[in-house]
């Protein structure tokens, strides 16, 4: 029976948590993820009620993502991952990460998927 465990939204919070870490600015421990997704976007909006639809659009986008790769999974990337990596396994983990560009990656067999 096929594991799939995903939560592209929770891999994109902690991306943006490592960059606010890493420009000195950490978030608390215990802020919110809508408060951290936010804050992200105020840094380029103008106003914050367009950093909170641009973070809201985002958070859509994920879980979009997430559908079309659990609807999609048995009849075209489980067939296209087996076939590019030779993964025998039932248990799949799919991450968000951005290198040189968004790209979802499955962490067993390393089979990925860009978004750009």
């Amino acid at each position: 029976m096929r594991k799939i465990k995903m939560d592209l939204y929770a891999d994109w919070i902690e991306t943006v948590k490592q960059i606010f870490r890493g420009s000195g600015h950490p978030f608390e421990p215990g802020t919110p993820d809508e408060v951290i997704g936010q804050t992200y976007y105020r840094q380029t909006s103008e106003t914050d009620e367009e950093a909170a639809q641009r973070h809201e659009a985002n958070v859509e986008r994920l879980r979009e993502m997430e559908r079309k790769i659990r609807d999609h999974f048995g009849d075209v990337i489980e067939p296209d991952l087996r076939k590019r990596t030779g993964y025998e396994g039932d248990s799949f983990e799919f991450k968000w990460i951005y290198l040189q560009g968004e790209k979802i990656v499955e962490l067993n067999s390393e089979y990925m998927i860009p978004l750009e």
